[in-house]
């Protein structure tokens, strides 16, 4: 059955669209369940790229088909992709908000003559798997390292992890570890969580008994991270003076009205800040906001599948609209453009984004509402994992 399916989908990639009159996009990504608003900023971004660029590239109407993929499910994720390529006729894959989900995808791009545009999933060695994959968010080691620097500025000695226990987490774990030790710092303890932990009383207890000056976490953006934080302060560490570093997986968006002033003064790393200040992000969010309809819930992922579609319409425009994965993935190779995140390129042997990374600062503007201030840049970020996931 398996190898029946594989050759469908290979007989409907090499027939191509020369002629073609629409072009369609798979997008995979949590569009219900409990990270639903991270599915819904997918859409939010590929609505404002359409409706400030438009819905055609030369002579071609593009589609945008979406499969609901509401938590992390490899077997999912692979079906969701055969269904797409073999009864959609897709030639482009999208989205892939968990890690899990996109490996499980990869091997099936070379056979299907389709590239995979990665607008979240952050473990670096994704882009390793196929060199049909191409990324437009970020990787946990791009975000974190920059962290552990952070720390050690800070005169910070001692650091307790605290990660989920899948791809990213160790990818994060492993960046500021590894990083902080080799600037002179000690990680007394390393806790892994997994993916399901809603109760975490226990982790902060063991936090407070570690005798770390400093918690680095992280856990995917959603329901945990907004219950972790809240942990934190409940849990009396921010009164004991345990500093929390963490990307901006922590401190997104969607979750500050929910953590209010408790989030005052929290620090994080990460590539992108609804608050950028930028003609182009301004551009952005006022579209974002606009596709999303609640402007609270706009976050992160919506850069990403924002500038997925600038890549994937200059593969469209490259191949002339035919069906050629190799083409499309080489015509991106070294592009370079101003983002609503900031300067960004795409590496020509990884494939991964080079970009800024920001430290930020969860502040109060005086409307009352939270944001992600900016107060530090670590410019032109390539991605420090790729050498340990070769």
């Amino acid at each position: 059955m398996k190898r029946m399916l594989l050759a469908a989908v290979a007989a409907i990639a090499l027939s191509g669209t020369a002629g073609a009159e629409t072009i369609k996009v798979g997008v995979v990504g949590p569009f219900s369940g409990p990270f639903a608003i991270q599915g819904k900023n997918f859409k939010a971004g590929i609505d404002a790229w359409m409706a400030l660029n438009g819905a055609k590239v030369g002579d071609d109407d593009v589609e945008i088909v979406y499969r609901d993929l509401p938590a992390a499910n490899p077997a999912q994720a692979k079906a969701l992709a055969q269904d797409l390529v073999v009864k959609e006729s897709v030639q482009y894959l999208a989205g892939f908000y968990f890690t899990p989900d996109a490996m499980a995808v990869t091997p099936l791009l070379e056979q299907a003559n389709v590239p995979m545009v990665i607008m979240n999933a952050a473990t670096s060695a994704i882009v390793t798997k196929s060199p049909l994959v191409v990324r437009t968010s970020f990787t946990l080691w791009q975000t974190s390292v920059p962290m552990a620097k952070v720390a050690t500025a800070r005169g910070i000695k001692k650091v307790i992890t605290v990660v989920s226990d899948y791809g990213p987490g160790v990818d994060a774990e492993t960046a500021f570890a590894t990083t902080f030790k080799a600037d002179g710092g000690e990680i007394v303890e390393s806790v892994r969580m997994p993916l399901s932990t809603t109760d975490f009383s226990p982790i902060m207890q063991r936090v407070k008994d570690s005798g770390a000056e400093a918690v680095f976490a992280f856990l995917p953006s959603g329901p945990t991270t907004l219950g972790f934080l809240k942990s934190y302060n409940e849990n009396g560490l921010k009164g004991a003076g345990i500093q929390f570093l963490a990307p901006g997986d922590l401190t997104q968006e969607s979750d500050l009205p929910a953590l209010g002033d408790t989030a005052l003064g929290v620090t994080t790393t990460f590539h992108y800040s609804v608050a950028h200040d930028s003609p182009e992000n301004k551009k952005f969010v006022e579209a974002a906001r606009a596709a999303i309809g609640n402007p609270a819930e706009l976050s992160f992922p919506s850069v990403g599948a924002y500038d997925g579609m600038r890549v994937i319409y200059k593969m469209i425009e490259a191949t002339g609209g035919k069906q050629d994965a190799a083409k499309a993935v080489d015509a991106v190779k070294g592009m370079a453009w101003e983002s609503p995140r900031g300067p960004v390129s795409i590496d020509p042997e990884s494939r991964h984004l080079t970009q800024n990374i920001y430290l930020r600062e969860v502040a109060k503007a005086a409307d009352g509402t939270y944001y992600n201030k900016e107060i530090q840049t670590f410019a032109n970020m390539t991605d420090p994992g790729l050498a340990a996931a070769k």
